[in-house]
């Protein structure tokens, strides 16, 4: 297909609607859009505790499905943000927690039919109080859970966010777990 136009339609601080007039190869104009986005992290925070690894997870409010949804912390990149350095600001925000260390665990698409966003998943160890606020428009409610009670959540549908569950699946190989 040939990009014949390209245009944003709408704009927000976070991402932009862009309309694509593309041409097919059989000469057929049609109209994609695309949402263009600057990245954003997803973070499984682990602490240690006397029995297991317990990872924070978030309650959070989300308005496209009018309802709370458990998920692992994530945000969006600012455009010219570092990764690691939103990855930080994130966990804070929505955690209230600082990672001593944060390791990357791999990069997906997550809506590549309609959105050119990028994610990072990060996993954030060595935690210690140090909250920043968070946005206005969230409400979060954190929920730690061990990790053995996660990965049966993850695995029998009870969690059914996409980042969460690669997130929670790729974590399995970290702390020695089967997936």
């Amino acid at each position: 297909m040939q990009v014949k136009e390209s245009k944003i339609v709408w704009e927000s601080t976070s991402w932009r609607l862009r309309v694509d007039t593309l041409v097919t190869a059989q000469g057929t104009e049609i109209d994609k859009g695309i949402i263009e986005h600057p990245g954003a992290v997803v973070l499984i925070p682990v602490r240690e505790t006397a029995v297991s690894p317990e990872v924070l997870m978030i309650s959070q409010y989300r308005h496209a499905l009018n309802a709370p949804l458990l998920e692992l912390p994530a945000g969006t990149r600012g455009w010219d943000e570092e990764w690691l350095a939103c990855a930080q600001r994130e966990l804070r925000e929505e955690t209230g927690f600082r990672a001593d260390k944060i390791v990357l665990m791999g990069e997906f698409w997550p809506s590549p039919g309609v959105s050119n966003e990028w994610m990072h998943l990060y996993l954030a160890t060595g935690l210690h109080p140090d909250p920043l606020p968070g946005d206005i428009d969230e409400e979060i409610e954190v929920k730690p859970i061990p990790f053995a009670q996660l990965l049966d959540m993850a695995k029998s549908g009870q969690i059914v966010d996409a980042k969460s569950i690669i997130g929670i699946l790729k974590a399995a190989d970290y702390l020695n777990r089967p997936a």
